[in-house]
């Protein structure tokens, strides 16, 4: 009995060593988590963003429809031919005073044709308008007015 006696203490004395070293590493890890919450972690720096670059001026971009499968292109400003990605089709770039309207004679749809051009074939139905001085509509430039400038707002 004696054996029996000695083995449950010994027994007990491992269990109460096993706690201790199980409390002794959640203090640990409570302690660790405490000196993280305080700051950084060791070799952080917070990271310092270089000033921006000088770069020479970025083109400025258009947008037009293309003619034929009427996708919207990007184009850089003053291009005057763009070429659809899809379609391959070389359109012709016009600026706003370049560019005269008229109604379709047919489907009364409003076309856009370039200044000089006798006549205006229909994307929609494809009938030919002539351009006469009864059916032209001022340009997009004389339907915006004059430019206002600072002097003409006040």
């Amino acid at each position: 009995m004696m054996a029996g006696a000695e083995t449950e203490g010994v027994m007990e004395e491992i269990e109460t060593q096993k706690k201790e070293e199980e409390q002794k590493h959640l203090d640990e890890e409570e302690e660790e988590e405490e000196e993280e919450e305080e700051g950084p972690p060791p070799g952080w720096e917070s990271a310092v963003l270089p000033p921006p670059i000088a770069t020479a001026e970025i083109p400025e971009m258009a947008q037009m429809v293309c003619g034929s499968c009427r996708r919207l292109l990007s184009y850089l400003r003053g291009s005057k031919h763009v070429k659809c990605s899809c379609c391959q089709t070389v359109n012709l770039v016009l600026e706003a005073y370049q560019v005269g309207q008229v109604n379709c004679n047919n489907c009364k749809l409003l076309l856009m044709y370039p200044y000089g051009a006798p006549s205006v074939r229909c994307s929609s139905c494809n009938s030919v308008t002539d351009i006469t001085e009864n059916n032209k509509r001022p340009p997009w430039s004389e339907q915006q007015g004059p430019i206002k400038t600072l002097s003409s707002v006040r």
